[in-house]
C-alpha cells in the first residue's frame, strides 16, 4: 500500500477507485485496493484495510479509516473522508472522493473498498455515517 491508501474516487478508468486493473481502487492483485495480500485493501495486516492496528483502515488511531481526527475516514475536516472541501472524501472536485474523472491525484484512503466498510460501520452501530456515505455515493449498502 502506498502511504496514502489507495484510490477511492468513483473514477472507472485506470487509475480510479473503481478500476479494478493495476492501480486500481477494486484491483485484487499484490498491493492492491482489494487485495487480501499483505498491504492490500481487504488484508487484515499491518496498514491493510481491514486492519484495526495503526493507521489500518478499522483503527480509531490517528489516520485512521474509523478515526475522527485528522486525516482520519471519520473526519470532516482537511482531507478527512467526510469532509466536503478539496481533497476530502465527498467533495465532488479534482482529487475528492466524489469525483468522476481521471485525476493526477486521486481521493485516497486506507479503508477497505466502500460497501466492506459501509457494512463495518452498521456491524458497530454506526448507521448514521454509513447511511450519509452510502447516500453521497449512490450505495446501497
Amino acid at each position: 500500500m502506498s502511504s496514502n491508501g489507495w484510490p477511492r474516487d468513483l473514477y472507472i478508468g485506470p487509475g480510479g477507485g473503481e478500476y479494478i486493473g493495476p492501480g486500481g481502487g477494486l484491483y485484487i492483485g499484490s498491493s492492491g485496493g482489494a487485495s487480501i495480500g499483505a498491504g492490500g485493501g481487504m488484508s487484515i495486516g499491518a496498514g491493510g484495510g481491514m486492519s484495526i492496528g495503526a493507521g489500518g483502515g478499522l483503527s480509531i488511531g490517528a489516520g485512521g479509516g474509523l478515526s475522527i481526527g485528522r486525516g482520519g475516514g471519520l473526519s470532516i475536516g482537511a482531507g478527512g473522508g467526510l469532509s466536503i472541501g478539496q481533497g476530502g472524501g465527498l467533495s465532488i472536485s479534482p482529487g475528492g472522493g466524489l469525483y468522476i474523472g481521471p485525476c493526477d491525484n486521486p481521493y485516497r484512503s486506507n479503508v477497505p473498498p466502500w460497501p466492506i466498510y459501509l457494512a463495518e460501520l452498521r456491524r458497530r452501530g454506526m448507521d448514521d455515517i454509513a447511511d450519509t456515505i452510502a447516500r453521497a455515493r449512490h450505495l446501497n449498502a
